[in-house]
Parts: C-alpha cells; sequence; structure tokens
C-alpha cells in the first residue's frame, strides 16, 4: 500500500495501501488505520454512452454524483496511487499533470509535482493547474470537503474507490470512458481478469486452504494486531490466493484480538512488507503469546511485497501472482502473459 493509504482513515488499502514501521519494538499504526465505510451499493455507469469515446458524456462516479465532461480531458490530476497507475497504463498518463505524494509508479508518475499529501489537498494548487479533470479518491481518500470545494470551483471530479477486484474493473473502464480511452481500458481489464481467474483456479483445485493471518500491522507497544475485516479487499485477495482468510470477524473492523487469532490457529502467516513496514519472522515469532500458534510453532511465517497486493490498480495479478506463491507454493501457477 502507498504512504497515504496506509494512514488515511476510512481507507482500505486498501484503503488498499502501506503500513507504518515496527514489529516487536517500536509502536506502529497498521496499514488500514480504521475500518472503511461501506462500499457503494450501485457500480459506476455511464450516461448515455453511444461511442467508447463519445464527448460530452455524463459519468455516475464510485459515489453516485454525476460527472459532466464536456470534452475529452486534456489536464488531468491524479489524487491516489491506483488511479495514477490506471490512468498511465491505459494510456492517459501523458496528460496527468499532477499527483499526490504516495504516486511511485509508474517512473514517470515520479517526477510530476504533487498537490497532496496523506493528508491534505493543496486546492489551490490543483486549481492553478486549470485541470479538466481531477480523479480522487473515495471513502474518505480525499477529503470530502475538499472534493466539494473543487466542484463548487466547476473543477470536475470523479471519485472512485475500489472495495473489491470486480470495483477494480469497474473503476478502470469508468477512468476509460472519462479519458476516451475505453479501448484500452476494456484490454487491460479484460487481461487482468483472466491472469486473476487462472491464478484463483488454479490455486481452488489444488485442495485443502491453509489457514493465513495476513499481517496487515502491529503495535510493538500495546501489541495491537490488525488483519483484514470481513469482505475487505485483503481478504479477498488472500482468498483469492488460496488461503482460508483469517478475518477480525467485523466488516468494519480491522484489529484483531491476541485470543482470538490464537483461536483461528493460523497455518501460514504472511508478512505484507514495504518500505514503510518490515516486519521479520524472527520478530513475530518472538512476540509474547504467540508462540502457541501453528505458524510460529512450525517457523512458517512467510514475506511478501504489500503494494502490488493491496493497491486497487493494473498491477493486482502480480500482487495476486506473489501472494499465491507464497501461500501456495507447491501449486503450478498459469504462466504470465
Amino acid at each position: 500500500m502507498s504512504p497515504r493509504i496506509r494512514r488515511r482513515p476510512v481507507v482500505l488499502f486498501l484503503a488498499l495501501s502501506a503500513a507504518l514501521a515496527a514489529c516487536s519494538t517500536p509502536a506502529a499504526s497498521p496499514s488500514i488505520a480504521s475500518p472503511p465505510t461501506a462500499a457503494p451499493s450501485s457500480a459506476p455507469s455511464i450516461e448515455p454512452s453511444p461511442s467508447a469515446a463519445a464527448f460530452p458524456v455524463t459519468l455516475t462516479d464510485d459515489e453516485g454524483t454525476a460527472v459532466d465532461l464536456a470534452a475529452e480531458p486534456q489536464k488531468i490530476v491524479s489524487l491516489t496511487p491506483a488511479t495514477t497507475e490506471i490512468l498511465f497504463e491505459i494510456g492517459a498518463g501523458d496528460r496527468v499533470v499532477a499527483t499526490d505524494d504516495g504516486s511511485d509508479y509508474p517512473a514517470a508518475a515520479v517526477a510530476l509535482p504533487d498537490v497532496a499529501s496523506f493528508s491534505s489537498v493543496d486546492v489551490e494548487q490543483v486549481v492553478s493547474l486549470a485541470p479538466d479533470l481531477v480523479v480522487a479518491g473515495g471513502l474518505g481518500f480525499t477529503p470530502p470537503d475538499v472534493i466539494t470545494r473543487l466542484r463548487s470551483l466547476d473543477v470536475p471530479v470523479v471519485v472512485v474507490y475500489a472495495a473489491s477486484v470486480d470495483g477494480v474493473y469497474r473503476d478502470i473502464e469508468l477512468l476509460g470512458q472519462a479519458t476516451g480511452t475505453s479501448t484500452a481500458a476494456v484490454a487491460l481489464t479484460t487481461s487482468m481478469r483472466s491472469e486473476i481467474d487462472g491464478i484463483s483456479g488454479a490455486v481452488a483445485a489444488s485442495g485443502t486452504r491453509p489457514r493465513v493471518y495476513y499481517e496487515i500491522g502491529y503495535d510493538g507497544t500495546t501489541g495491537a494486531i490488525y488483519a483484514p475485516a470481513d469482505k475487505s479487499f485483503v481478504a479477498e485477495m488472500v482468498t483469492l490466493a488460496g488461503g482460508d482468510t483469517i478475518t477480525t470477524g467485523d466488516p468494519d473492523t480491522y484489529e484483531i484480538p491476541l485470543e482470538k487469532l490464537i483461536e483461528r490457529d493460523p497455518q501460514v502467516i504472511v508478512l505484507g512488507v514495504n518500505k514503510f513496514y518490515n516486519p521479520t519472522p524472527e520478530a513475530v515469532a518472538a512476540r509474547p503469546g504467540w508462540k502457541v500458534m501453528t505458524a510460529v510453532a512450525k517457523n512458517d511465517i512467510r514475506i511478501v511485497q504489500d503494494t502490488e497486493i493491496t493497491r486497487p490498480g493494473p498491477r493486482l495479478p502480480i500482487g495476486l501472482r506473489n501472494l499465491a506463491s507464497t501461500i501456495r507454493p507447491d501449486v503450478t501457477l498459469p504462466a504470465a502473459p
């Protein structure tokens, strides 16, 4: 997960994105600082849609807001790392004029001006760029008051937030419609879907799923443990990768009591690491009370790079392949395209 996702309240990864440093000694916030609100019940839609790149067009974003685009956007501001990746992947990257400070991929995005940090957006700087499209993060990733202010200044803002893998596909195609790159967007989602379905199908057909605790965060001072919430994006990825996912038992809570984790008794512990969160298997095994769990007793604590797994964008197939290889190294996965 990106730096902004790891700390933004109500954002998953997903909120689907990196964890703060800490394992057994310094305190750490989880990569999901607080629970996300429920995902919108309706998928984004395009009204009307006589042709893929037709403008003017009215889009309905993930928050149910109708957004009018008079012409194909030529100056785009992206406020989340995932949407930055999407825009570049579908061929609109040359029109992106600014991003947030968590947009670290692709390389061409890194040099662009940052108009947002994890906690704020510089509205004046955004407006000075005269964008004809701003892509913001929903469910609190981009502060709602910022979205309201930009819209009051007649800046078109499309808000996206994928709470599921299917939601990622929908958002990619929505941004394809918004930028006149629908053909590339549909080709991307078709390729992603094929690869993800192939990986999940291979592990699903391979037999019993191990009980997996995917560590989102751990506070070394308080001992607070953070696992995927029920029906969260991270839980879905672990399930698709072949794990019997240990969740918190609540759709809105990411903290799990040690007693409950011990009761679920993970057979495999997976540490999602990145430049902000780098626990080691040795540190995990040394945590008070953890040695009674099967995964710790058998030294079955594994490491995987977190960003591609929890960032809801084009690299999800890479993340799922890495996660499946980590959880089920015994399974032969379909060759990468």
